[in-house]
């Protein structure tokens, strides 16, 4: 294999360059041959061999598209030449039966060239009823087409009109929806600016949270509290409290009994005197104070 491939042919290679010469002078002839006929000049350009593939494809469909554009102009001349001479012949026949165009009525020449218009509008070989019947027929099929065509594209056309219709109720819609979220473009850019500041301070809070939740975790571990000291040791603990409150109320009631009893006399005794003195010694003062005030009157 890699002999293949390093190895070439020399024949190979020498038909190859030779192919691809003869189709450069191949499109080289070919585009002086369509330039000169322009009249201009082949402007340069490099010879590629992409561009030689292309312009050598192009120059083989036009040189047979010019044969056989040849080939119908040449069959075309040869009917024109023929229906010259049968015109001659026919022309020849009219004058010699005295029917000859220059002696024909104006109306009668009239008639025949319409005659022979609708013919050539109808495309018949000639001027037979036969032919007109036949053209008439055609005529007739291709109008029940095209009126057939008609119908199938002016539904086409409702139907598009429909959609057209819709499309412009919901293009309608949409500036409508547009406008209206235009106009709510300012309230909803302040409404979340607030937001914006409202998540700033519940951020803020969040920190201050986190830090009491911190501290309280914290005192709680301070205080010894553990995670048992759950929710129903709590309940119990209460209930616990009130069957101890239910049993001190009469130990406490007996307790206040005791404390509204009468005091010792012994001690109520030495009070009474206490407020004794005082009170005499309240009304001693009083009677200085008024003999004083006396005295300084005078």
């Amino acid at each position: 294999m890699s002999d293949i491939i390093s190895g070439s042919d020399p024949s190979v290679i020498e038909s190859k360059s030779n192919f691809d010469s003869g189709r450069i002078s191949d499109v080289k002839a070919w585009l002086a041959s369509q330039f000169d006929a322009a009249g201009k000049d082949v402007p340069d350009f490099e010879y590629t061999p992409r561009t030689i593939a292309h312009l050598h494809n192009l120059s083989t469909l036009s040189q047979a598209k010019t044969q056989a554009a040849g080939i119908v102009a040449t069959d075309f001349r040869q009917k024109a030449a023929e229906y010259r001479c049968q015109a001659a012949r026919v022309r020849e026949i009219l004058e010699n039966v005295g029917l000859a165009q220059e002696g024909l009525p104006s109306n009668v020449v009239a008639s025949a060239q319409c005659l022979a218009n609708v013919a050539n509008l109808l495309n018949t070989r000639d001027t037979e009823l036969s032919s007109f019947l036949v053209a008439m027929g055609d005529m007739s099929l291709r109008k029940t087409g095209v009126e057939e065509k008609r119908a199938k594209v002016q539904k086409e056309s409702k139907i598009l009109l429909d959609y057209t219709r819709k499309a412009i109720a919901r293009l309608t819609y949409l500036k409508r929806t547009l406008a209206q979220l235009e106009d709510d473009v300012a309230p909803c850019e302040a409404q979340m600016e607030n937001w914006k500041t409202n998540l700033a301070i519940m951020v803020s809070k969040e920190r201050q949270y986190l830090q009491q939740y911190s501290n309280y975790k914290a005192l709680l571990n301070c205080v010894g509290y553990t995670p048992e000291i759950s929710h129903g040791v709590l309940v119990e603990m209460a209930e616990h409290r009130k069957d101890l409150e239910k049993k001190t109320k009469p130990i406490l009631d007996t307790l206040r009994s005791y404390q509204d009893l009468p005091p010792d006399k012994a001690l109520a005794a030495l009070a009474i005197e206490d407020k004794k003195r005082q009170y005499a010694a309240a009304e001693k003062h009083l009677e200085d104070v008024l003999h004083s005030a006396l005295a300084t009157s005078e």
